[in-house]
């Protein structure tokens, strides 16, 4: 177990957050490479970060910034799991560490109905952004159903903590969520 590395991976965040200076272009483009970085070595993660639920997707509280600047999450998916569509209302990057998942990006139509725009498939090593201004509505799926997926999360905020939102396709409603974290097994 490499501990070194996800406490290296945590002081660069820190020094790209400052370097940045709140710039959400900025903050992304420092970011991503680290996330890349991270997730291309399977050597790092504790076990009980990648325990799976038979019902629901896991979402492992990994790191907290003490300012609440931003936290680190492993989603752990069972086979065929997935979210509802939804946003974060804050930056985030996602990459990929085990298995395949499928993020399906939704807008708003002229009706109020949510529809998909574009689908992305996220293999282990490959990353990904999603914030309110470059998009931030989708639903993802473990890509495949015979095994576990797990992606690791970087989000602008303690990510359990926000009231995000959740989206009925085809009504259009609107409902307002708190996430959480799973406990640890």
């Amino acid at each position: 177990m490499n501990k070194l590395r996800f406490s290296r991976f945590i002081e660069h965040i820190h020094h790209a957050l400052r370097e940045a200076q709140n710039d959400e272009a900025a903050i992304l483009a420092r970011i991503e490479p680290l996330v890349a970085d991270l997730v291309k070595h399977d050597d790092w993660l504790e076990e009980k970060y990648t325990q799976t639920h038979p019902d629901y997707y896991q979402q492992y509280c990994l790191y907290i910034c003490p300012e609440n600047h931003f936290s680190v999450v492993s989603f752990v998916w069972g086979p065929g799991q997935h979210t509802p569509v939804h946003d974060h209302t804050v930056w985030g990057v996602i990459g990929m560490l085990r298995g395949a998942e499928i993020g399906t990006r939704y807008e708003r139509l002229a009706n109020g109905q949510y529809a998909p725009v574009s689908e992305n498939r996220l293999e282990a090593g490959m990353t990904e952004c999603v914030s309110p201004t470059i998009g931030d509505i989708h639903k993802v799926t473990n890509a495949y159903a015979d095994r576990s997926s797990i992606s690791i999360h970087i989000y602008g905020a303690d990510i359990g903590k926000v009231s995000r939102h959740v989206y009925i396709p085809e009504s259009g409603e609107i409902k307002k969520f708190i996430s959480g974290y799973a406990p640890l097994p």
